[in-house]
């Protein structure tokens, strides 16, 4: 098995991820930018050990920080000359032209300025008498100097976001900002309100605890950037190479071993990686070009691997930084969305792992060679020291520590054990640069997350988020009274309008999810989700936890969902495949992912931990009947389970699996009257196989 490079994953993730397309700077600037974000990582690896600052004045820090580097590192128009060293003029220094040092300037003096005037200001200049009353007088009636500079940080955010991240959430954040003012303005009476006025709305959204420095940024400062830093520091002190070799012991050695290797891989390195698109070219540098050797279809190798990587999003303990958000939102103990997660994550990856062992089937593809494959007492010899950092931040969060202590004493113990460690030694310069990578790549969340900060404003200022669910509930009673006339007849079915309103009114809610999901970041993407339709679901009568872990599958579908499939793309380069081709490969693979989230929310006692719903017998039927369900549909995917299966055969299996995925004894037992003959023709099939081999 190939050795784990880092530099070289890094290198391809800068390619493939748009958002890591930066701009040639002059000489001092790199040092400057350099210097800088070390200065940055530090100052947050220190205050999450010793406490950090007051709110406004951390999240103030934070911002500049994300600021400044914004400005200096991307262009504003991704052009090829961007990345072009262009001599000094008199609008342009070190290549940054003079509006973006403006745009700095600005917005540094914006994110700082809650902080400078929270306190009573009375001075006197050159004649002139200036006074500001503490910030708590001015909340509901900000000061004029107020509108201005939050205006200016709403329009620097913007920018720092299209920059990024592209013209998409801009554009979002634009619509609800005139929402907000224009309210009075919409067609739709249920979406009406009074409007809000410029100074009202800049005061929602500027002053703290509501709009942008509200829990959106506070948990992205104190939290996901740490995880992030933490995942790039424990990838480069060897636990990435760690990863690959349990995995390969693990897998390697059944059919479809390489392939196997890239999903349980990828699992593993989904608990330290905040980003689908980190995860697919760490782990995807080795196993794709591994898999096409072994004789798997270009697009296949590349589907696999970004369908195991999406799903890193969702496997605890960290799930991209989102468990530490919803619990969080949900005021709840982070090990209960631990728990909770745990079951719907399997399911994934009960679903990749099947659907790739019957390609493999299918292929004739074999395992790995024993001699290609390492020994378990030679990999845990040399590797168990790079997995103490992550035993460590499991163990501190699982004591009841917050989470930005838990990453604190993880950062802690990869910095020991890189340094000391003779079987993967890494050194000062490797440390800095790990730094400099990490706050590369908390940029793009870190503006983003600030600027939905906007979204969240806006929602809870006009009560949006219950006004769309109400749309979405009489919208989905509508079509579910017609619906109801034309199926009512079907035999064996119990259907009723409120059981057609609820289906209806999920499959609404995932397709929103997934189009406003496209292209986020999965902390930004769940934020934004959770704030505009977890009111739909609530309205429906789910429970919270269910609804929320609902918004996050179908946000992070998003990414192995074409035509933006971030994910897929990045893997298909790296195999040198046809790209939508990739993403149709990687959205079936990951079919489980898109059924398991309606059965947590018509049985939530998969998620374990809500007690009004939990008891042993439920628990057992859904999760087995669900897996059972997801096994028969890979094989329906794949084509084979004994034999080769026939087209009609293999849409009859994948009917009966989605019968038994859906809870219910009436629909386990239609689901083994429809499987009963594809059983038996692939019984005769395999038959008549052997008959014919001898």
């Amino acid at each position: 098995m190939a050795e784990f490079d880092v530099k070289k994953a890094e290198a391809l993730e800068q390619k493939y991820d748009s958002g890591l397309h930066l701009r040639a700077v002059g000489p001092w600037l790199v040092k400057f930018t350099f210097l800088f974000s070390v200065l940055f990582a530090a100052y947050h690896y220190v205050t999450a050990g010793t406490g950090v600052p007051v709110d406004y004045w951390h999240m103030g820090f934070h911002m500049s920080g994300v600021i400044v580097l914004v400005f200096i590192c991307y262009p504003m128009f991704k052009r090829d000359r961007s990345r072009e060293l262009l001599a000094n003029t008199w609008w342009r220094f070190a290549n940054v032209p003079i509006w973006d040092w403006l745009l700095i300037v600005a917005g540094v003096a914006s994110s700082l300025y809650i902080g400078i005037t929270w306190y009573e200001i009375d001075f006197e200049l050159l004649g002139w008498r200036f006074f500001l009353s503490e910030q708590v007088l001015r909340q509901g009636d900000p000061a004029f100097i107020d509108v201005i500079f939050g205006t200016v940080l709403i329009a620097v955010l913007l920018e720092a976001v299209r920059r990024t991240l592209g013209i998409i959430v801009p554009i979002i954040i634009l619509l609800f900002t005139a929402y907000a003012v224009f309210g009075q303005y919409m067609p739709l009476m249920i979406l009406k309100h009074p409007g809000i006025n410029w100074a009202q709305y800049i005061n929602n959204m500027y002053f703290p605890a509501e709009g942008i420095y509200g829990v959106t940024l506070w948990i992205v400062s104190t939290v996901v950037f740490h995880f992030v830093l933490f995942g790039v520091l424990a990838q480069r002190m060897g636990l990435g190479q760690f990863f690959v070799d349990i995995a390969t012991v693990v897998a390697g050695r059944y059919t479809g071993g390489l392939a196997k290797v890239s999903v349980v891989s990828s699992a593993f390195f989904g608990t330290i990686s905040g980003s689908s698109i980190a995860n697919t070219v760490s782990t995807g540098s080795l196993t794709i070009p591994n898999m096409k050797r072994m004789g798997y279809p270009g697009h296949l190798a590349g589907g696999v691997e970004a369908a195991s990587s999406a799903g890193g999003q969702i496997t605890p303990p960290i799930m991209g930084a989102a468990a530490f958000v919803m619990a969080e939102f949900l005021e709840v103990p982070y090990t209960t969305i631990v728990l909770a997660a745990i079951v719907p994550a399997a399911m994934h990856y009960i679903g990749v792992l099947s659907i790739v062992h019957f390609k493999a089937k299918r292929l004739g593809l074999k395992g790995m060679p024993s001699e290609e494959i390492p020994k378990l007492l030679r990999v845990l010899r040399r590797g168990w020291p790079t997995a103490l950092p992550l035993a460590v931040l499991i163990y501190v969060l699982f004591s009841g520590y917050s989470p930005h202590m838990a990453a604190f004493w993880g950062i802690s113990t990869a910095l020991a054990v890189g340094l000391i460690n003779p079987m993967h030694r890494i050194g000062v310069r490797d440390i800095l640069d790990g730094c400099v990578t990490g706050v590369r790549y908390a940029l793009a969340v870190g503006a983003v997350c600030a600027a939905i900060g906007i979204v969240v404003g806006v929602v809870n200022s006009t009560g949006l988020g219950f006004r769309l669910g109400f749309m979405v509930t009489n919208g989905a009673m509508a079509i579910g009274e017609n619906l109801y006339g034309l199926i009512s007849w079907i035999p064996l079915f119990d259907f009723s309008i409120q059981g057609i309103t609820l289906f209806i009114s999920l499959i609404l809610i995932a397709i929103t999810c997934i189009l406003m999901g496209a292209g986020l970041p999965t902390t930004a993407l769940y934020i934004m989700l959770v704030t505009v339709a977890q009111p739909a679901l609530a309205n429906l009568g789910v429970p919270p936890l269910a609804s929320h872990l609902f918004v996050l599958y179908y946000g992070v579908i998003s990414e192995i969902t074409p035509p933006v499939c971030a994910s897929a793309y990045a893997a298909a380069g790296i195999a040198g495949a046809n790209p939508f081709r990739t993403g149709i490969s990687a959205f079936t693979l990951g079919i489980a992912k898109l059924m398991v989230p309606m059965v947590f929310i018509y049985s939530p006692a998969m998620l374990i931990v809500i007690e009004d719903h939990f008891t042993w017998m439920s628990f057992l039927s859904t999760t087995l009947s669900c897996a059972v369900g997801i096994f028969m549909v890979a094989t329906s995917v794949a084509g084979y389970l004994l034999a080769v299966m026939p087209a009609v055969f293999r849409w009859a299996m994948a009917f009966a699996g989605v019968l038994l995925v859906a809870p219910g004894v009436q629909s386990d037992v239609m689901a083994l009257v429809v499987v009963t003959p594809v059983l038996l023709q692939q019984i005769l099939a395999w038959r008549g196989a052997r008959v014919a081999t001898s």
